[in-house]
């Protein structure tokens, strides 16, 4: 496995035309690499939505491919992280190494600018029970929901940070990772802010899809949030398939790519 980040000159217009459409970018993702490489199909149809961080921290040399756990299915994951108006950063993870020179001729800075790419190995063969890390994760949450007993389930977005929030901790036993719970006293309301946890950048995303079975384009629209906290580590196996795997829905349109970094102070 391999981990890499891009920075995203915003002052060119194919860098803008790149972060307005998540399709474009999932192609231009898609196109780092020579051989082919799992990526998430979207439904055919729309789906119902509305509307300094932690950086992933690479340690030493590892073997390339990494301490996949018996059972998942690494595959590509990119995220954009909006940390400044003028820094806008591409994270990408991803069983091969990329070459991001299309994009760097496209959205970077050709002559002095370029990309930087880990082996991610080492970093996910150290994970162990019990550390404890920073984190950062944009995620497409959503529920299953059914309006009246004899209607099929739907698929709706949670709108709100607190139920954004709860949809994140639902995810806790099964990801790996249990998010560090507060001190009584550092907790600024008496019910909601149990967690160190931040969620933030909540948007609506509207993009035109290709349908190739109804030869025809679509509308597809998501929501997005950020989400910025500790975790302690419960099963690293299950963690790393997370970290490689993605979490939640919408991994080929920029979410489900969490990455962690050490906790400071």
């Amino acid at each position: 496995m391999f981990l890499t980040r891009f920075r995203v000159n915003t002052a060119r217009a194919g860098a803008r035309r790149l972060l307005s459409s998540p399709q474009l970018l999932h192609g231009a993702v898609m196109a780092s690499f020579a051989e082919p490489t799992p990526s998430e199909p979207m439904p055919s149809g729309p789906m119902p939505s509305k509307p300094k961080p932690s950086e992933p921290t690479p340690s030493g040399p590892s073997v390339a491919g990494g301490p996949a756990a018996a059972g998942s299915v690494p595959r590509v994951l990119w995220r954009i992280d909006h940390n400044s108006r003028s820094e806008v950063l591409l994270y990408l993870v991803g069983p091969q190494r990329p070459d991001l020179t299309h994009l760097v001729e496209q959205a970077g800075w050709p002559t002095t600018g370029g990309w930087q790419t880990f082996d991610y190995g080492a970093f996910l063969a150290g994970i162990a029970a019990g550390s404890t890390f920073a984190f950062r994760l944009t995620a497409n949450p959503v529920h299953s929901i059914r309006r009246k007993p004899d209607e099929p389930t739907r698929r709706t977005a949670h709108l709100t940070q607190r139920h954004q929030a709860a949809w994140l901790l639902g995810q806790q036993e099964h990801s790996g990772f249990t998010v560090v719970e507060k001190a009584p006293d550092r907790r600024l309301l008496t019910e909601g802010d149990e967690h160190e946890l931040v969620v933030h950048r909540q948007q609506a995303v509207s993009f035109g899809k290709n349908d190739r079975v109804n030869a025809g384009r679509h509308r597809v629209t998501l929501v997005t949030a950020t989400y910025d906290g500790r975790l302690r580590v419960t099963d690293p196996d299950a963690l790393r398939r997370t970290l490689t795997a993605g979490l939640g829905k919408a991994k080929a349109y920029g979410c489900g790519l969490m990455t962690l970094a050490p906790v400071r102070g």
